[in-house]
Order: C-alpha cells, then structure tokens, then sequence
C-alpha cells in the first residue's frame, strides 16, 4: 500500500525513474481498488431486469459506479506520470506510452516493456534506483 500512495503523493511528477516493483504495486491496488467498486455496484444493483424493455431506472443505486468514474479520473494523470517515469528507466522517452494506441500489438508491446529491467547505469532521466547508495529514497517507503 505504501508504494500505492508514493504514486499519488508523486501526481505530477514525471521526470525521474522507477522501478518494476512500484509500477507493478500500484498496478495491483489500482486494480483491486477498481474491482472492489465494480464489485459492490454490481452486488448494490438488480441486473435482473437489465433485458426487460419496459423497466423504470433508479439512478440511486449508481453511488458506486459514481465513485468509480471519479477514482478513474483521479488516478489518469498518476497513472500516466508512472508510465513515463518507467520508462525513464529503460532509457526511453516517456512517449512511448503511446505505443498503446497501436492496434493489436500495442499494449502487449508495452506491457513487454513495463516487465523488462531497467538501465542498470544513471542515463539522463537519473540514478538507478536500484543501484548500490541509490536507495535512499526507496528505503524511507513504509517507514514514514
């Protein structure tokens, strides 16, 4: 949880670099947090009449979807600011976060590159935040 909450403390920050790791923690709590809301909108609504033709909405039990929607929106700019700093380490601009919008390939491409280790060397986005004295900053998460 703590890596979770190093991203959103980091919203606009996209220079640097990070490490698999807190890209893939955040990952994992972002889709928990949004699994959880679908879950509870789904349990909290009758779907049942879903197919019906003549069936009356009750706009009062979209709370949860609601909510979703504002969390979605809440996490776009830390998501994308996460992506870029990712691949800061494997030496590549932040753009290539647009390799997504290719058909197809795009996204298991970039997911491909989340995966991969970074640079092992400082490139020009910063040290390598898994080098030896370059910790500093990763061993302060959870002991704040």
């Amino acid at each position: 949880m703590d890596w979770y909450l190093h991203v959103l403390k980091n919203y606009f920050k996209f220079s640097g670099r990070v490490r698999r790791k807190e890209y893939w923690m955040f990952c994992l709590f972002h889709i928990l947090f949004s699994g959880l809301l679908l879950i509870l909108y789904f349990y909290t609504n009758d779907t049942s009449n879903l197919f019906e033709e003549n069936f009356e909405e009750d706009h009062t039990n979209y709370l949860f979807l609601q909510i979703l929607g504002l969390y979605t929106l809440a996490t776009v700019i830390p998501s994308l600011a996460l992506s870029s700093r990712r691949m800061h380490d494997l030496g590549k601009s932040g753009a290539w976060f647009l390799i997504n919008f290719i058909p197809y390939i795009g996204s298991f491409w970039f997911l491909i590159l989340t995966c991969m280790d970074g640079e092992a060397k400082t490139n020009k986005w910063g040290e390598n935040p898994k080098g030896i004295g370059n910790n500093r900053e990763i061993d302060f998460i959870g002991q704040e």
